[in-house]
């Protein structure tokens, strides 16, 4: 006869599936910070259910850790101005020599970085039903029920968000006109073209930059524009040239005196820019190992 209780038996599977659960919520937060905490209320949420109820302990844990996030997800939407604790991932930056370098080794072992990158180019919705879905294989059932909509409702959700990360891991794929976006973007900027920014931002765009005080959000076109509208009609950024950042199209830009002032990597989805990561912290542009400007 065992001696375990039904609430170590709750603690014991629980923790079972800890490390699964904080894989769900990086990938859909991309903060370890926020993975752990969403975690962790997921634990106070268990400790206040009648476990003999929940049929599929596992199965409920998923769904509790997809709502937190998504709850988590929107908060962020309605309070771009806040900051993350978790920095962009680790920039590796290729000279962009055309638009098939298919013998680039580094190339292909980077592309792999760039899905996190991407994730953030998607909506909460988009984002939640591409996460559960392609990389948990939890059911379009379950994920309907998590966002409130239709199986076929959260297919379609996680069909479009494939497309824009397919489309943004394979940059070749459409490689010319992702670059015919990206000038068009940097060119306006400097120009000081408000409307021609507006024209190649997706309504929704969403712009992460990494700062000596952290990681900040943009979020929206027209304040992604007038912040690019700013930053480059200001003339700090006097040199650059286009680049591969972890496989997507990019772009370095030093000073007049040398040092890198930023480096931008750009998702494009359905011919608009959905995100803009950028690295302008110096300390890790210092790290970083950069070609040389043209």
């Amino acid at each position: 006869m065992s001696d375990t209780s039904p609430a170590d038996l709750v603690t014991t599977t629980f923790e079972a599936q800890r490390d699964r659960l904080r894989a769900v919520a990086y990938r859909m937060l991309g903060s370890h910070a926020d993975a752990e905490d969403v975690v962790q209320e997921a634990w106070l949420r268990l400790s206040r259910q009648d476990t003999a109820a929940i049929h599929n302990l596992a199965g409920w844990l998923t769904t509790v850790v997809g709502r937190i996030s998504l709850d988590v997800l929107r908060s962020r939407q309605a309070h771009p101005e806040a900051s993350y604790d978790d920095r962009l991932p680790e920039f590796v930056v290729t000279v962009d020599d055309g638009p098939a370098p298919e013998d680039d080794v580094a190339l292909a072992d980077t592309v792999g970085l760039a899905l996190l990158v991407v994730l953030e180019s998607l909506g909460p919705s988009e984002r939640l039903a591409f996460v559960l879905h392609d990389l948990f294989a939890v059911s379009f059932d379950e994920i309907g029920q998590i966002l409130g909509k239709s199986a076929a409702a959260a297919k379609m959700l996680a069909s479009r968000a494939r497309r824009k990360v397919q489309a943004a891991e394979h940059p070749t794929a459409a490689g010319r006109e992702q670059r015919e976006v990206i000038q068009a973007f940097l060119s306006a900027a400097r120009r000081g073209d408000f409307e021609g920014l507006l024209r190649v931002l997706d309504p929704e765009v969403k712009l992460t930059a990494d700062t000596p005080g952290g990681v900040v959000v943009v979020l929206g076109a027209t304040e992604v524009a007038a912040g690019a509208q700013l930053r480059l009609r200001a003339g700090a950024a006097a040199r650059g040239r286009a680049v591969l950042v972890n496989g997507l199209p990019g772009f370095v830009a030093w000073r007049e005196d040398g040092t890198p002032l930023s480096v931008m990597a750009f998702t494009v989805a359905d011919g608009r820019i959905a995100h803009i990561a950028v690295v302008a912290d110096p300390a890790r542009l210092a790290a970083m190992d950069l070609p040389d400007p043209e």
